[in-house]
C-alpha cells in the first residue's frame, strides 16, 4: 500500500479538494483507496455525507487503541464513501485532544503508521488529509508517509506556509534520524490573469525547483458544485479543468516521480 500524505502548515490551500480528487481518480483506475481524515474540523468526513458526531468509530478510536486493535477492528472503524473503490476512516472533534492528552507519551508518533502496516493488504493506496496546524495528528501523517503532497496557494501569504512546513519536515527528520522526506509541491488555486498567481508560481519554482510539481491547479468553480453534490470531482465533472489538472498531477507522481504505480 502506498501512503501519501496531504499537509500544510495553512489552511484554505486546497489539502481536502486535492485529498478527494486524487482519490476519485485513483478509485476510477481500479485502485483500492482509503482516505484518512486527520483534521478536528473534519472537512475530508463531511465532504462524503457522513455525520462525524455519529459514527460509533472514528481515528480517535484508532489513535487511542491502535497498537492493541486487529487488523478487523480498523477496517470496522471505516466507512464507505458512496464511492466505488474508496473507503473512508472518518475524523471527530474529539481527536482535537488527542495532543494534550496523548502528546507526551513515548511512540505516540508512529502510532498511524503502525494502524496501516495491519492493513496494507486491503488497500492499494492511503491518502492523508492532515490539520493545518503542528502536532500529534501530523506527525503521525508524515510519519506513515512515504511522500508528502504539500498544496500551496499561489499567494505570497502561502508561501510563507510552505516555509514553516519545510522546517517542520527538517525538525522532524532530525529528531528521528530518518530519511529525508519525499516531497512534492503543488501550485493550487493558480488564476493566469492575476499578476499575484503568476509571480507567487514565478517565485515558488525559483526557490524550491525540482520539488514543484511542473503543472498548476487552476481556480475552478466545479470543484466546489462537486462538493455540493457529494461527489468526487471526477464523478461530478470529469471533464473540468481542474479535474483534468489534477489528472496530469497523478500521471507524474504515478509515472515519473514514483517509478510506475
Amino acid at each position: 500500500m502506498k501512503v501519501w500524505t496531504v499537509a500544510n502548515q495553512k489552511g484554505g490551500v486546497g489539502k481536502t479538494t486535492t485529498t478527494v480528487t486524487l482519490g476519485g481518480l485513483l478509485a476510477a483506475q481500479g485502485k483500492r483507496v482509503l482516505l484518512i481524515d486527520t483534521d478536528p474540523h473534519a472537512s475530508l468526513t463531511y465532504y462524503f455525507g457522513i455525520d462525524s458526531e455519529q459514527v460509533e468509530i472514528s481515528a480517535y478510536d484508532v489513535f487511542a487503541r491502535g497498537k492493541s486493535m486487529q487488523a478487523e477492528e480498523i477496517l470496522q472503524a471505516l466507512c464507505p464513501s458512496g464511492v466505488e473503490n474508496i473507503d473512508i476512516l472518518p475524523a471527530t472533534m474529539s481527536i482535537a485532544t488527542l495532543d494534550r492528552s496523548m502528546g507526551n507519551k513515548n511512540g505516540m508518533g508512529l502510532i498511524l503508521k503502525k494502524v496501516l502496516a495491519k492493513i496494507s493488504d486491503y488497500y492499494d493506496y492511503a491518502l492523508l488529509d492532515c490539520p493545518p496546524v503542528l502536532g500529534v495528528l501530523m506527525v503521525n501523517a508524515l510519519a506513515a508517509s512515504e511522500r508528502v503532497l504539500i498544496p500551496v496557494q499561489t499567494e505570497f501569504l502561502a508561501l510563507k506556509g510552505l516555509d514553516r512546513m519545510m522546517r517542520t519536515m527538517e525538525l522532524m527528520q532530525q529528531s528521528t534520524q530518518g530519511n529525508a522526506y519525499q516531497y512534492t509541491v503543488v501550485a493550487t488555486m493558480y488564476d493566469k490573469r492575476t499578476k499575484a498567481s503568476l509571480e507567487a508560481y514565478k517565485k515558488l519554482r525559483a526557490t524550491y525547483n525540482e520539488s514543484v510539481w511542473p503543472g498548476v491547479i487552476p481556480v475552478d468553480t466545479k470543484f466546489r458544485d462537486a462538493s455540493l453534490a457529494q461527489q468526487v470531482p471526477s464523478e461530478h465533472c470529469p471533464k473540468a479543468r481542474g479535474v483534468q489538472a489534477y489528472r496530469a498531477l497523478l500521471d507524474y507522481l504515478q509515472n515519473k516521480h514514483l517509478g510506475g504505480s
